[in-house]
């Protein structure tokens, strides 16, 4: 199975760092029998091996080889190779840099800058469509919000839109790929080349495509902010949990864009 991580983004909302975001430092890990700090990319990273993937795409842009550096061939037992997006022309296109390696293994994908609970989420997707693993939030206008229907089935994705139509936004999807390929093909399209994957993803369920949102998702943090940052931490030394006593820190786990935390009650 093929986990795609898309880092070729600049960061510009948490800079100046003197290193790629996907590397900020967040909380610690415990590898063998030490203890050192912990990447905010590797969250994703261990939760995609988690589910079963055996084989890691990082797309990055032409100047983070410190991502390389870090990463090396192999992270514990998967294998890592890398892409190079040459111009930030948004997720899609940084997913699809990674198309000539997908061949006809599932594929996994997150994103490097966020941590998200419960670890085992991609295992709760769907293994024959395009499946949304999806964290409540309080303000999904930050987001990318998703309609469902009555049988969990993605209706529309709003792309950082306001309104209050879903509180539930995509935080990683799943998807074989044939479903993969499928979508490449529409983005290729001339009149297509969208930024967003959500807009993508309405185009393809308006051609008669199939996706479904699985609600299994408990926190989501964006950790590309300096507010980001701080639910991040805030998350980690709750084990993952939300604190259910007080409203206020949960909404600041789920809205790190803009806010500060309040003190717990």
């Amino acid at each position: 199975m093929w986990g795609i991580v898309p880092a070729a983004g600049r960061g510009t909302r948490i800079q100046p760092l003197a290193f790629s975001k996907e590397l900020l430092p967040v909380g610690s890990c415990r590898k063998g029998e030490g203890e050192r700090p912990c990447a905010v990319s590797e969250y994703l990273v261990e939760r995609m091996i988690l589910a079963g993937a055996d084989k890691l795409a990082f797309v990055i842009g032409a100047g983070k080889s410190d991502i390389v550096s870090y990463y090396g061939a192999g992270y514990e037992h998967a294998m890592v190779t890398y892409v190079v997006q040459p111009a930030p022309l948004g997720l899609c296109d940084a997913i699809f840099r990674a198309a000539p390696l997908v061949g006809s293994e599932p594929v996994l994908v997150g994103l490097p800058d966020t941590i998200w609970f419960p670890k085992e989420g991609f295992s709760a997707l769907a293994e024959d469509k395009l499946s949304f693993l999806l964290f409540p939030v309080a303000r999904p206008e930050l987001f990318d919000a998703v309609l469902l229907d009555q049988r969990d089935r993605v209706t529309k994705i709003e792309v950082k839109q306001p309104g209050e139509a879903s509180r539930w936004v995509w935080g990683a999807f799943k998807l074989p790929a044939r479903v993969f390929h499928e979508l490449h093909a529409l983005w290729a399209r001339p009149e297509r080349r969208d930024e967003y994957m959500g807009t993508l993803v309405n185009a393809y369920i308006a051609e008669g495509g199939e996706a479904v949102g699985i609600k299994s998702g408990e926190a989501y943090v964006d950790v590309g902010t300096v507010n980001g940052y701080e639910a991040a931490l805030k998350l980690l030394a709750l084990g993952g949990r939300q604190d259910r006593e007080s409203e206020r820190v949960r909404l600041s786990i789920t809205e790190p864009l803009g806010k500060t935390f309040a003190p717990a009650a």
